[in-house]
Formats: structure tokens, C-alpha cells, sequence
């Protein structure tokens, strides 16, 4: 936490995370500053902050211009951007060149770049998390149903597989029925994945979502929530496991009790959770 209050700048994306963090860090006192994208952001932020300005995806140099001018002193990052969208983007100078030194493009290392460009102009990069701690996905279960034999050994299944992606910077979730991995997230998103996963595996799908090692908390992190939850409902999905205190879980109380009334078993994963539920314990 922020031991003094200042001015937040907040880049956000889609979804309720971005307003939540906006009213988390005035709840503290601070002063937030807001940049949007227009077909991106959750425009309702603009609303609940000190001021705000749209600009275009790509447009780091004006958006570190506004943040100078605002004074800001931290910067947080909160939201979604569609992925396949941002493809279209025409960077400006600053931004093309941060792109062209990054040896591999996926979500870590551009987002690291991002980063470290304003940490050089003294602006320190926090996680959103700091203005939303409840958010954070809970230990062990979570549900009322226990996941069965066979949906615990996807998971620890699942685990390994994700994190090893993750290393790569490819995504963060997997679809896997009965130890075989019916489909990775990349760009498409989660929803997509599961989607894709439940169709080509069938019902009684596990569903695993991680936070990538060596990931950085500040600037990304795995996110889940009610719209998950009826989305696994209607694709025959009957398991989640989801990284706990290192994801963030939206709409918890209505996710699990949609959960329960449907079935579905949701666990919180831990190392200790991996380790107890593996079969060469």
C-alpha cells in the first residue's frame, strides 16, 4: 500500500476491474488520472476518476505525456484489451521502438517493456490488486463438491502443463479431460479455450488457469469469475482450478453459488495442494 496519498494513473481496459480499482485507490485517498481506448476500456471509469483522456492503442508517448502532466507518481494497469483487435495497432515511435527490442512479443515481456518505460521516467509501476485485495482467489476448496479422482488428477495434470506454457509466455489456462489437454489458450482469450477445449473434449472437462512463472503480479494477472463459471455450465465443464493469491476472482459468492447449484467444483491451487493431491505422493 501507498503510504502517502498521490495520483494514481490508471490505464484500463474492459470489464469491472479498472472501476474497482479507480474507486479502490480514491477509497485510499489518492488522486486518479485515467487513459482509455476507445472499443477497448470500460468508459464508466471515466466517471469515477479526477480526469480521464482517450487516446488510440500505441500511443505511449502522449499517454506518458498526460501522466507527466497529471503528476502522477504510480501507475496501474487494470482491464482487458482484446487481444486480436490490438493486432491492428499502428504504434507510435516510442512504443515501435520498445516492440522491436523484445526478442519474443507475448503478453509478459511487452507488458514488462511497457513497464520499465515508465519506471524511467519515475513513475512507479503497482498491481491493482493493492485497491482490490479481496479479489484474490482463496486457498483449497472453494465449492461445495471436492473435485473426484479423476477431475484432481487433471488438475495436478493441468498445473504442470500451464506453468510449463507459461514459461514460454503463451497463456494461462488449459482445457484437459482424463489426462489429455483438449485445448491451450492463446490469443483467442479464456473464454474462447474453453469453448474450444469443451467442444473437442466433451463433457466432465477440467478447466486450469495459472499465473505464468516469473509473471509480473503488477502489470497481469490471471482473472476469473461469474461469466466463467456459466460459461463451464453450458460447455459440460465440471472442474476449475485457478492459482490461489495470484489470480482474481470476480463475483466469488455468485461463481460459487452458481457453481454448487450446477455441480461444478472450483479449488483454489497452492504448491501444497499439487504436492498432497498427486499420485506419486
Amino acid at each position: 500500500m501507498i503510504e502517502k496519498p498521490t495520483t494514481i494513473g490508471l490505464i484500463a481496459g474492459g470489464g469491472q476491474f479498472p472501476l474497482l480499482v479507480a474507486k479502490g485507490a480514491a477509497a485510499q485517498g489518492h488522486r486518479v488520472v485515467a487513459v482509455l481506448f476507445k472499443g477497448h476500456s470500460n468508459e464508466q471509469v471515466s466517471d469515477s476518476v479526477s480526469d480521464s483522456i482517450f487516446l488510440k492503442l500505441g500511443q505511449l508517448t502522449k499517454l506518458i505525456k498526460y501522466f507527466k502532466k497529471n503528476h502522477v507518481t504510480h501507475v496501474v494497469m487494470a482491464g482487458t484489451i482484446n487481444k486480436p483487435k490490438a493486432l491492428d495497432v499502428r504504434p507510435d515511435f516510442r512504443a515501435a521502438r520498445i516492440i522491436f527490442k523484445l526478442a519474443t512479443k507475448g503478453d509478459d515481456a511487452l507488458l514488462r517493456a511497457i513497464a520499465s518505460e515508465f519506471e524511467s521516467e519515475d513513475m512507479e509501476v503497482i498491481g491493482p490488486h493493492s485497491f482490490a485485495p479481496d479479489l484474490l482467489t482463496p486457498e483449497g476448496l472453494i465449492s461445495n463438491r471436492k473435485p473426484s479422482e479423476i477431475e484432481a488428477s487433471d488438475l495436478v495434470f493441468g498445473w504442470k502443463v500451464a506453468h510449463e506454457l507459461g514459461r514460454m509466455d503463451i497463456g494461462q489456462t488449459i482445457v484437459v479431460r482424463e489426462g489429455i489437454v483438449c485445448s491451450v489458450e492463446a490469443l483467442e482469450g479464456t473464454d474462447e479455450a474453453i469453448r474450444r477445449g469443451c467442444k473437442l473434449g466433451g463433457k466432465n472437462c477440467s478447466i486450469v488457469k495459472v499465473f505464468k512463472p516469473g509473471q509480473e503480479d503488477r502489470i497481469d494477472m490471471p482473472s476469473i469469475g461469474l461469466r466463467t463459471i456459466q460459461l463451464m455450465k453450458d460447455s459440460g465443464a465440471t472442474c476449475l482450478g485457478v492459482e490461489a493469491g495470484k489470480s482474481l476472482f470476480f463475483d466469488l459468492d455468485e461463481a460459487v453459488k452458481l457453481a454448487d447449484k450446477a455441480g461444478i467444483s472450483i479449488v483454489g491451487l497452492t504448491e501444497d495442494w499439487i504436492s498432497a493431491n498427486s499420485v506419486d505422493q
